[in-house]
């Protein structure tokens, strides 16, 4: 026998859940085969085997964590025996004929659940629930019982629930038996009117890093609001160069390249904290974190040497980044690192927030949704586009005045966006 153990994948990564196993019990595989699918809080990984053989043990089932190490799988190779294991002798054909009605009868229910087709999370979450998969609508051509379908079973009507129930039977006194129709207005139990769901997955990733995140550090926020009007005239001048480049010219290339100079005069924003060796380590790179909202939850993909790129670069890796992040394809290398994360609440339609920090960095910078204000100018009320700003930080090593100089700085910046030609790169 051969065991495999969770390699390093890199990144400091010490533990990864078991996302999807590829292969089951008694497969025969192939070398170089993709065995596992595993999930670390920064991406999906797929692992081929290491060998050529069969698939002898599964050790850590799917939803399940495992760390650095320890034993995922078990192969038999090509070399041992691989023939099966007998099978046990069936009770039910060694039964006697005076009893063998009775077999039968008690082995059709369990017969009728083995052949509902379904996979393993499908059935332990079938049974959590107390469900029959057999009395499920399968949803797909094959007759394959999914998730979703559980998930139409169990919101059905309550009432349609307890009319597919099978009526309990009575035995009365001469010996007759009585049905008992169901209660009309039976109250939903707790089981009905709740449903509990394991934390798994990127969503379990997500909380754990926000548990550290707020655990460790003394959260502090700062908010202003800037005048956009001449950063959305920007834009507007530069979309037809951008159009004819292919390239999606959205707001947060721009506000990235507002951004870098500010992390330069201001270093501590663009540093980290070692809470053992209690010092700060300032970063000369400037890998920015730029959030994406994906279905599985908000992933942080990292624009590497951001002050290295022209804003059509920069557009260009972000449109990269972000279709990564929601197809979950996106390297490790390109989901960590971040020394600063920008968060652009703007194209989710908010306003404004307050916001975690990303561990193990001081700062994040969150940029609303423009809207046009009524705002005052030389004693006159004028329509102006408004921009939303919310700067977190970590209160040990950033004081609220230092926060108030960064936030200044760039509403300069950003109300003069022309200002990026004297610094352009």
């Amino acid at each position: 026998m051969q065991e495999f153990k969770l390699p390093d994948l890199g990144e400091g990564m010490h533990e990864a859940e078991i996302r999807r196993w590829l292969v089951k019990l008694g497969d025969s595989i192939k070398l170089d085969q993709p065995m596992v699918e595993v999930e670390t809080d920064k991406a999906v990984i797929e692992i081929p085997s290491p060998v050529a053989g069969r698939v002898a043990e599964i050790r850590i089932p799917e939803g399940k964590s495992a760390h650095l190490g320890e034993v995922l799988i078990v192969f038999a190779t090509l070399t041992e025996n691989t023939s099966p294991p007998a099978q046990a002798p069936s009770n039910t054909a060694s039964a006697t004929s005076s009893s063998g009605s009775t077999t039968q009868k008690s082995a059709a229910p369990s017969a009728a659940h083995q052949h509902v087709l379904a996979a393993p999370a499908v059935r332990k979450r079938a049974f959590e629930l107390g469900i029959d998969l057999a009395k499920v609508t399968p949803s797909q051509p094959h007759g394959r019982v999914t998730m979703n379908d559980l998930i139409t079973y169990t919101q059905k009507p309550v009432q349609t629930l307890i009319e597919q129930q099978p009526e309990p039977v009575h035995s009365s006194s001469n010996g007759t038996a009585t049905l008992t129709p169901p209660n009309e207005f039976a109250i939903p139990t707790t089981e009905t009117l709740e449903e509990r769901a394991p934390l798994t997955g990127l969503r379990k990733k997500i909380a754990e890093h926000m548990e550290r995140s707020w655990r460790t550090i003394p959260h502090a926020c700062s908010f202003d609001e800037v005048d956009g009007t001449e950063l959305v005239a920007l834009r507007q001048t530069l979309l037809p160069l951008a159009k004819r480049r292919d390239v999606p010219l959205t707001y947060l290339p721009i506000l990235v390249k507002l951004l870098l100079p500010l992390l330069k005069e201001f270093p501590i924003f663009n540093a980290s904290f070692d809470e053992e060796r209690r010092e700060i380590i300032y970063k000369r790179a400037y890998h920015l974190g730029i959030a994406v909202d994906t279905p599985e939850g908000l992933l942080v993909p990292v624009l590497r040497n951001a002050d290295q790129l022209t804003i059509y670069q920069i557009a260009q890796q972000l449109k990269h980044l972000v279709e990564g992040a929601h197809k979950r394809t996106l390297t490790i290398s390109e989901l960590s690192g971040s020394t600063f994360t920008l968060n652009n609440l703007g194209s989710f339609g908010g306003s404004n927030g307050t916001p975690i920090i990303n561990y193990p960095e001081v700062a994040i910078l969150v940029v609303g949704r423009l809207q046009e204000k009524a705002v005052v100018r030389n004693g006159a009320l004028v329509a102006r586009t408004m921009l939303p700003l919310t700067l977190a930080f970590d209160h040990r090593l950033i004081d609220g005045v230092l926060s108030r100089r960064f936030l200044a700085h760039f509403k300069e910046l950003v109300e003069h966006p022309q200002q990026l030609m004297l610094d352009m790169v």
